[in-house]
């Protein structure tokens, strides 16, 4: 296979450039990112629209992933509990080396050819559930070996690659290649790769989240109420969506029920 993701940048000399000269060559790499990602939509749509079967079956859904995109895939996952007010398990991420050390840089856990499958067994992953590699290069060891493992197991793959032909892409059920060219810093895959992953984990979680009804309209009506910021918005909402001019008597309804949803049900109940 041809790693683009390795091939030296475009741009040269860069240590002789300006400010400007930098950020505006960053920003026409970034602009690529997109367009990349729309080419490989009808795999994600296909990857997405697993994942919400497993869901609503009864399954989870498991990022696997090292480095950059493992972090990534962790952010996703952590904010998935508030803003729609799902319980913390449903969607989950398996780094290399531990969520625990999310803010560590434990590049060299990635080679590790035997943590993934453990870390996933230990989370009891099962044929109900499916799990998606996470690799810029495509061959990341500690992705790829827990990926096959799963594949023995019955065990739905997917994956999220940034080179064509890639060894993970074989291994996995429902791959998306999603192919962003040579990196501005030769090999620096946070930038455009990053990026690239970024925006499709908002769309998997975000799309999937939509399915499970975990929206109405456009509204978060599931969204926990932890702070004074998210209970003023869930109150808007709540009074957008009943009709309700007073705030107070708003707030009090939504914090009774527990959620927007939840009190737009029992305002219906007591207005039928």
């Amino acid at each position: 296979m041809t790693k683009i993701t390795e091939q030296p940048s475009r741009h040269r000399h860069l240590e002789k450039k300006t400010v400007e000269e930098i950020t505006h060559l960053i920003n026409a790499e970034d602009k690529t990112v997109a367009l990349a990602i729309e080419k490989a939509l009808p795999q994600l749509n296909n990857l997405i629209a697993e994942v919400v079967k497993k869901l609503k079956d009864g399954g989870r859904m498991f990022y696997l992933g090292a480095g950059s995109g493992g972090r990534l895939s962790v952010l996703d996952v952590i904010e998935m509990p508030t803003t729609y007010g799902v319980p913390k398990g449903l969607l989950n991420s398996i780094l290399a080396g531990g969520t625990e050390h999310l803010v560590e840089a434990l590049e060299e856990k990635e080679d590790d050819v035997e943590a993934g499958w453990s870390m996933l067994q230990e989370e009891h992953v099962s044929q109900k559930d499916i799990v998606i590699g996470i690799s810029a290069s495509g061959t990341t060891p500690f992705v790829l070996a827990g990926l096959k493992k799963c594949r023995t197991n019955n065990i739905t793959t997917g994956c999220i690659v940034s080179n064509p032909n890639a060894v993970i892409a074989a291994n996995a059920d429902l791959p998306v290649e999603v192919i962003t060219g040579p990196e501005f810093i030769s090999g620096s895959t946070r930038m455009k790769c990053g990026t690239a992953q970024k925006m499709i984990f908002d769309m998997i979680s975000t799309t999937t989240m939509i399915q499970l009804g975990r929206v109405e309209d456009n509204k978060m009506v599931n969204v926990a109420l932890i702070n004074d910021k998210i209970i003023d918005r869930a109150v808007k909402i709540l009074m957008e969506k009943v009709e309700l001019t007073d705030y107070e008597q708003a707030k009090k309804l939504l914090m009774d029920a527990g959620s927007v949803k939840e009190a737009i049900v029992q305002w219906q109940l007591q207005h039928q």
